[in-house]
């Protein structure tokens, strides 16, 4: 279209770069601009437009970078960007301000510094290796990287954040897996965010992750003509369950520069959740999140179900809009009175 033509034009000379594999392409609706998938990954002109609260770095990255390449915003885990190149560049990365600028993998000095800095934490116990996307590498260079981890003693979980089950699934292959598993506790995050994201190949390779001994979370980011309704979340929620991974988080799109044209209001998630809550399973319904601007941390967004409350007794609204009254126990020196 037109504004694809133009923000490909935008994307070929500035900003986050149009990039996506065969098999992504393939799921691409030629004809339909409105494609979930399409919307996702080809640039449009409204990418040049900024609004109020748009942010480069929306999540305060820069401002908790403690080492080249290692952010630490909580006290327990530290984020690792192992590289700044994935398979698919999607339009709505919070980190479009480094993504694609072609330095590839973090250089060697840098991480040996990162190692540094986790070794000399040992309140550090969980680190999030993301990008970029770290399984867009060579193996050789992801086992290197998790063995490195792996041998710090405090570091009990290392998190793999990647949307390379979901946009080149052939890359996890039994090479991978096996390589890996040694390394256990590895936990995959992914990014499945639309039902048609759930094809056979994709389902393939979250199965050879899960027989592999890999929990696989998915964290869905809510977007405006992607996924913002109650019927589409509820079927990838269902698919995910069924292909043995957990809905993680819903979130609400971090506010990067010139994503306003697919970012939702707050209102939406929770008229979404609101829509599913007893209404799909507990294993099935994620957590609505907003990380907020400025890198405050992740805060969870629910509608209260508390429609009034006195010392002892709570009055609560079901899913079913039925109004029921919770009691708490008398304090144990009266409980026999």
């Amino acid at each position: 279209t037109p504004a694809e033509e133009e923000g490909l034009a935008r994307a070929t000379s500035a900003g986050l770069p149009l990039q996506l594999t065969p098999y992504s392409l393939g799921l691409l609706a030629p004809d339909d601009p409105t494609c979930p998938i399409r919307r996702q990954v080809v640039p449009v002109a409204a990418e040049a437009v900024t609004v109020p609260g748009d942010m480069s770095d929306p999540l305060g990255e820069e401002a908790h970078e403690v080492s080249p390449g290692l952010i630490q915003r909580y006290p327990d885990r530290a984020l690792l960007v192992a590289t700044d190149q994935c398979a698919i560049y999607c339009r709505f990365c919070t980190r479009s301000r480094v993504v694609g600028g072609g330095a590839g993998p973090m250089p060697p000095a840098d991480f040996e510094r990162a190692l540094g800095y986790l070794r000399e934490h040992p309140e550090i116990r969980d680190v999030i290796v993301s990008g970029g996307d770290p399984l867009a590498m060579t193996t050789r260079r992801i086992l290197a990287l998790v063995e490195s981890l792996r041998a710090i003693p405090h570091v009990e979980v290392i998190r793999l954040a990647t949307r390379v089950p979901v946009c080149l699934p052939q890359r996890i292959d039994d090479e991978l897996v096996g390589a890996l598993r040694p390394h256990h506790p590895l936990w995959v995050m992914t990014h499945f965010n639309h039902p048609a994201e759930l094809t056979e190949q994709a389902s393939a390779a979250v199965a050879r992750l899960v027989d592999g001994g890999f929990p696989v979370m998915n964290q869905t980011v809510l977007l405006a003509g992607v996924n913002d309704d109650a019927h589409t979340l509820e079927t990838l929620f269902r698919g995910l369950v069924r292909r043995r991974v957990k809905p993680y988080y819903l979130l609400q799109m971090d506010p990067a520069k010139g994503t306003a044209h697919l970012r939702t209001p707050l209102a939406k998630g929770l008229e979404i959740m609101g829509a599913l809550q007893g209404r799909v399973s507990g294993i099935a319904l994620p957590k609505l999140i907003v990380d907020t601007p400025g890198g405050m941390g992740k805060v969870p967004l629910a509608e209260s179900p508390i429609v009034e409350r006195s010392p002892s007794r709570t009055v609560l609204r079901t899913h079913r809009g039925v109004e029921v009254t919770y009691l708490d126990p008398p304090p144990p020196d009266h409980q026999d009175a």
